[in-house]
């Protein structure tokens, strides 16, 4: 039974639950102290703690571990059919191009990390985990115009946390990509499912709309739509 994926997200954002383990133990040991009602309380929030992080991560060990979201197949009907040139474009973690070399082994493709456009510790830590990438920023991409069949980048530009930089970054992309090309978005969308399982923590993530709004001004249009379990969903968007 693999635990790779919650593995890795534990090391990456092991300040927020070592923070709640805490926070929880520190309740409960606090709590013997207070007169009924409130040890009752402080009691119940550590449990509730305690049970939103359990949660959380067993979710994520659902969605990285068990689904087929790494297979990475369920994205076909996404691309274009027959990519000859694309990019993947990463925020600190490529999760996505090895899979891409295996389903198109005649494609050139090339791996862009915006790192240094992000704010978040996790990203930090995950960006010393490995190789990210040609570095670049979201607003910048060192391509040629008219050059790329695909872009695709998975599980990454949320953490573009501005809309203003969203929509710079959709407009960059539709520069690169050629007349029918297409810009691939894979991302955990906030919505109930999300905000059920991760609590607070869905709130790193942006709502459906937040990755359709910026298409239009940018001349693309949302042709594909693909969820991939209640808490990871992709888009399609044509040049």
């Amino acid at each position: 039974m693999s635990t790779t994926g919650v593995r890795r997200i534990v090391a990456f954002n092991w300040p927020k639950y070592a923070a709640a383990a805490l926070l929880a133990a520190g309740a409960t040991a606090v709590s013997g102290r207070l007169p009924v009602l409130p040890r009752r309380a402080l009691r119940a929030g550590a449990a509730l703690t305690a049970a939103g992080t359990a949660a959380s991560l067993a979710v994520s060990w659902w969605v990285y571990d068990r689904s087929a979201l790494y297979d990475w197949g369920w994205l076909h009907p996404l691309l274009p059919a027959s990519p000859h040139r694309y990019a993947v474009v990463t925020t600190g973690l490529d999760e996505v191009s090895a899979a891409l070399r295996r389903h198109h082994p005649t494609a050139r493709g090339v791996v862009l990390d915006c790192y240094r456009d992000t704010v978040t510790g996790s990203i930090r830590r995950a960006h010393r985990s490995g190789d990210a990438g040609w570095p670049c920023r979201h607003d910048a991409l060192p391509l040629a115009t008219g050059s790329l069949d695909a872009v695709v980048t998975a599980i990454a530009a949320h953490e573009l946390r501005r809309p203003a930089q969203r929509a710079a970054f959709y407009a960059e992309v539709a520069r690169v990509l050629r007349p029918g090309g297409r810009l691939v978005v894979v991302e955990h969308p906030r919505n109930a499912a999300t905000i059920a399982a991760f609590g607070p923590g869905a709130w790193h993530f942006h709502p459906r709309r937040a990755w359709l709004r910026p298409a239009g001004p940018a001349g693309l249009r949302l042709v594909g739509e693909r969820a991939m379990t209640p808490f990871v969903r992709g888009w399609a968007f044509r040049r």
